[in-house]
């Protein structure tokens, strides 16, 4: 029996130590798929957020473990056939993702924004903002990625308030959120996508958050209702900073781009030096496992 083929959208050479008994082509099958294609048992995806990573699929007829290198894998889940692994890339993106929320909520606090056009304008205008500290954050998604914001938000001394999809000791179910909301001064969303996150900031969620709470979505752009948010931004209701939008590369004709109190970053949570290490270990580790024969990590099973 020939050793297993492993797809991968980089160098092994940058594993340090890629496990034996593994064949390794480097392949980006959104620019051109080789002939080996029917021999892939274990694909690593490309970082990419669109569901091009996943129109390989079909013709991987040898395949047994899909590795993607983003955390969240709504973009393939629903390709990956049954009998194939899918394991996300949870802890790649931890430190990356909650540096930028940390600068994006910051940023928006603070005024940044304002500051980069006056220098453009050589004005100088001084005034008061708010600060982070002492201000009560919600944070909507605990998982790893919530866990490494709290973990920086804590020494800017604020409260953290968890939620979570299901209650468990110190984080509230996402069913309390309607309680919650009114009492956030920064409401941070970093949940998956799925079927009951989808839509889940609508004019509903944010009517109940506070006058001139600052709302942050490093989640998906399908999480919030871009018309609800426009309409919010344009009442002053609400400010926001935003990574992620529900049609990406942003459309040059989205209301987004004009909505006053909005900062938009594009997409890059996880694009920075922290993410290729993290990743690298990961799939180094995963590889060993799947050579083993071991249990992998990150396995995604059910709704999450």
């Amino acid at each position: 029996m020939s050793e297993p083929l492993v797809w991968l959208p980089f160098d092994p050479e940058l594993l340090g130590d890629p496990p034996t008994g593994l064949r390794y082509e480097v392949v980006d099958p959104t620019e051109s798929v080789p002939d080996s294609v029917g021999e892939v048992g274990f694909y690593v995806t490309p970082y990419q957020m669109g569901p091009a990573v996943g129109d390989v699929l079909p013709r991987m007829s040898s395949l047994r473990v899909v590795q993607t290198l983003s955390a969240g894998v709504d973009n393939v889940r629903s390709r990956v056939p049954a009998d194939v692994t899918l394991c996300n890339g949870r802890g790649i993106h931890d430190t990356s993702t909650a540096e930028l929320t940390l600068a994006l909520t910051l940023a928006s606090l603070r005024g940044i924004p304002d500051f980069v056009r006056q220098q453009g304008r050589r004005e100088w205008r001084g005034g008061w903002r708010p600060a982070l500290a002492d201000k009560r954050v919600l944070l909507v998604g605990y998982g790893a990625i919530g866990e490494a914001i709290e973990a920086r938000l804590l020494p800017f001394e604020t409260e953290v308030v968890r939620v979570a999809r299901t209650a468990r000791d110190g984080v509230h179910p996402i069913e309390d959120l309607p309680v919650l909301l009114p009492d956030a001064d920064v409401v941070i969303l970093i949940v998956p996508l799925t079927e009951a996150t989808r839509g889940l900031v609508d004019a509903g969620f944010l009517g109940r958050m506070k006058e001139g709470a600052l709302l942050v979505n490093v989640a998906r752009g399908a999480v919030v209702v871009t018309d609800d948010l426009v309409a919010a931004l344009h009442a002053g209701t609400v400010t926001a900073a935003i990574d992620v939008a529900d049609t990406e590369p942003l459309p040059a004709d989205s209301p987004l781009w004009d909505a006053p109190g909005l900062l938009i970053s594009p997409h890059v949570g996880g694009a920075s030096s922290a993410m290729w290490p993290r990743a690298h270990r990961l799939v180094r580790d995963q590889l060993h496992r799947f050579a083993a024969g071991e249990p992998l990590h990150n396995v995604m099973t059910g709704e999450y």
